[in-house]
């Protein structure tokens, strides 16, 4: 049985990391966040004042920044490292959220994070979730999934999620942000969010976690017993 890419796009808010971790998880697979990689060059950026609407500052930091994953044995989860520190909780800041996605449609940024994601597929037996990996990273993948969600479901989860650590955001700033992102992404010239024609369709506005992971595992153990 030959090892597959397994691939999760779709919105904000939609569940496509912990779907993507639990599956990685039931299937002995690599979990790779790639959103996570455009928030640790948004990290890196901020930090260091780099100015993303001039091409030759967006090239010159490229180029010193490193992103690796590394599985933690006592969380039981992979967790992203900029340039050797460990930022997996850093870049889940409401700060970095509302730049991400003007970072993530740079041409050349782009391009950096797909080479790096297609490189760590290249052994395959991985499951990554993002906005453009069925349509670009991996158009090839043989299971391709595209996560929805009520918007109103979409903002209360985020909004407890974020609420954890900033007690003091608002429910209209996540919807805010959320109906920002959305758009962002979905219109950006560079890989625009959209669903690939040969992936499945997952609405889970009124699935539970349980159910949605029974579901996708379903369909990854019938495309593993597949023929080549």
């Amino acid at each position: 049985m030959n090892d597959i890419i397994i691939t999760i796009d779709g919105y904000s808010a939609c569940g496509k990391s912990t779907l993507a971790k639990q599956l990685a998880k039931e299937l002995g697979y690599i979990y790779v966040d790639s959103g996570a990689m455009y928030r640790a060059i948004t990290l890196y950026f901020l930090r260091h004042h780099i100015d993303w609407t001039n091409a030759a500052s967006v090239h010159t930091a490229l180029q010193s920044i490193v992103i690796e994953f590394q599985f933690n044995e006592q969380a039981q989860q992979s967790e992203i490292f900029l340039n050797g520190e460990n930022v997996e909780y850093v870049i889940r800041d409401l700060v970095i959220a509302e730049k991400v996605s003007e970072v993530a449609t740079l041409k050349e940024v782009r391009s950096f994070a797909v080479a790096q994601q297609q490189k760590i597929g290249e052994k395959k037996g991985i499951v990554m979730d993002g906005r453009d990996i069925g349509t670009t990273v991996f158009p090839d993948a043989v299971l391709k999934i595209f996560m929805t969600a009520d918007i109103t479901v979409r903002v209360e989860r985020r909004f407890v999620e974020l609420f954890n650590k900033n007690p003091n955001i608002t429910i209209e700033d996540v919807k805010s942000n959320l109906e920002m992102r959305d758009y962002i992404d979905s219109n950006r010239e560079i890989s625009p969010l959209r669903k690939a024609d040969d992936a499945i369709e997952l609405d889970n506005t009124f699935l539970s976690i349980e159910q949605q992971l029974a579901l996708t595992l379903k369909l990854a153990k019938e495309k593993l017993t597949q023929p080549d």
